[in-house]
């Protein structure tokens, strides 16, 4: 056991340093080149660890300038769970080989290091707070472990989900996917308006580039909120607004390079979209019943949990009031999943059903 708590630790540390080194150079370039009469050394290595944070999907409260202003950091990008995902995966893959079998249950290895590695975010967080930005600390125990966990459960001896986890999964990455590509068509059919915003920014060079970076692992947030748009319920961008199919109401934006491919109008034909979830259901019950109405449940279930979860990810605020609700509205695209899924599961079963009687 002691082996296992030094090994887990020393990796745990690593996995942290992996990602902390690299973004205390970002933050540091970003410090020399912004320039602050009040600024100090420690600024860049705190930026670096809410850098850090925010990969995690931490929330922040602000205290914007110049009259403390209260703002809240919350719409943060999907992609950047990525990041420390594969850097868990990969250093806990060094930690079972460091071990060499002297363990008697990988599972208490992947909590004794999710444990840690949670500890270790919380205790950052809660270390790197400021009177102007502060990490919502009390959230990272929650989110580090099920982070960690989740990766660790990808490495070393791996954790086989269910199948009708593994169909949820499926149809959860069919609509990510079809709304990646059709966001991806849409930056390129939207590439003047996206440049235009990029140049008004004047990011420079190296400014540029970690924008460049930023955008990418802004994309799983549009392709939900495409999602969104295309099942009828449509995104916020901004406190009273609403860019849907039916409804378009849309005030001023800020100077975000994706935001380039939102419409400018209504667009009833979108409702189309609506049948391509119908689609997906109709494609859950297929593969479903094929194991029993049990596993066609428990599917639907997982899916709608997807949902949620994808709908929490890529939705919150964006440091001002004003900005206070942006991406998709949770209960709103939830809603629109489990019934337009729902409607093609319940359609195919029927049918299914139908046939089976007639046959008997």
């Amino acid at each position: 056991m002691q082996r296992v708590l030094s090994v887990s630790l020393s990796h745990v540390i690593r996995s942290a340093a992996t990602l902390l080194l690299p973004f205390s150079f970002i933050a540091l370039i970003a410090w020399a080149t912004a320039g602050s009469a009040s600024g100090s050394t420690s600024d860049p290595i705190r930026g670096a660890v809410w850098i850090w944070l925010g990969a995690h999907h931490l929330p922040f409260q602000l205290a914007l300038p110049p009259t403390s202003l209260p703002g809240y950091l919350t719409f943060l990008p999907i992609g950047g769970l990525v990041l420390p995902f594969l850097v868990i995966r990969a250093t806990f893959n060094r930690a079972i080989d460091r071990l060499q079998g002297d363990f008697h249950d990988i599972n208490g290895v992947r909590l004794i290091f999710s444990s840690m590695y949670a500890v270790l975010l919380t205790a950052l967080a809660f270390l790197s707070g400021s009177t102007a930005v502060t990490p919502q600390w009390y959230l990272a125990p929650i989110f580090g472990f099920i982070l960690c966990l989740l990766a660790t459960m990808s490495a070393g001896y791996r954790v086989n989900p269910s199948r009708a986890l593994r169909i949820a999964l499926r149809i959860t990455s069919i609509y990510i996917g079809v709304a990646l590509v059709v966001t991806t068509l849409l930056l390129i059919l939207n590439f003047t308006q996206v440049k235009n915003i990029t140049i008004s920014l004047q990011p420079g060079i190296f400014g540029g580039l970690l924008l460049l970076f930023l955008n990418v692992l802004y994309l799983p947030n549009a392709a939900v909120a495409t999602a969104a748009y295309f099942s009828g319920t449509g995104l916020a961008v901004g406190a009273g607004t609403i860019v849907s199919p039916w409804w378009y109401q849309l005030g001023q934006l800020p100077a975000l390079p994706l935001l380039g491919i939102l419409p400018t109008s209504r667009q009833p034909l979108a409702l189309l979209g609506v049948l391509f979830f119908i689609g997906l259901g109709v494609l859950l019950a297929r593969w479903a019943l094929a194991h029993g109405i049990q596993t066609l449940i428990q599917s639907y279930l997982f899916t709608i949990a997807l949902a949620t979860l994808l709908a929490y990810l890529g939705s919150g605020a964006l440091l001002t009031a004003e900005m206070g609700a942006l991406g998709v509205s949770i209960w709103k695209f939830v809603l629109s999943i489990a019934l337009e899924i729902g409607i093609g599961a319940a359609a195919t079963t029927f049918v299914m059903n139908k046939r089976l009687s007639v046959k008997s």
